[in-house]
């Protein structure tokens, strides 16, 4: 299997250190950025397998960085929201909004785990 890179972008360094060495471990490249616009510089630069997403964001929200990366950057990288807001309705919302999948907060391994390998496989049968 080719080794996958996957970026996190989350504001909240101790989110980012655990998911970073929860999917390393498993095998998996990881980037992250602390803030939407930085995360956008590097979808672009880096162009990664898989985006994993903060919604809560200092700069730009999570919802503005999907848009931009959807409809203005035009790249169909699949996205995971991944966020503290699970309040009733906050999944379909996301979904609705065009994210790839969600997950809650706080990150449970063998989900996040599951639903990473779930888009590498797909990308894979392509």
């Amino acid at each position: 299997m080719m080794v996958s890179k996957i970026l996190y972008i989350e504001d909240n360094p101790f989110n980012l250190r655990l998911v970073k060495k929860m999917l390393e471990m498993s095998g998996f490249e990881m980037l992250g950025a602390a803030d939407g616009l930085t995360g956008l510089e590097i979808i672009q630069s880096e162009m990664p397998d898989l985006i994993l997403l903060d919604m809560n964001l200092p700069d730009i929200d999570g919802m503005e960085v999907f848009k931009q990366l959807r409809f203005e950057l035009k790249i169909n990288i699949p996205v995971v929201a991944l966020t503290a807001n699970a309040m009733y309705g906050d999944k379909e919302r996301f979904l609705d909004a065009g994210c790839d999948d969600y997950i809650s907060k706080p990150v449970d391994r063998r989900e996040l785990l599951r639903t990473v390998l779930q888009f590498m496989e797909a990308s894979e049968s392509v």
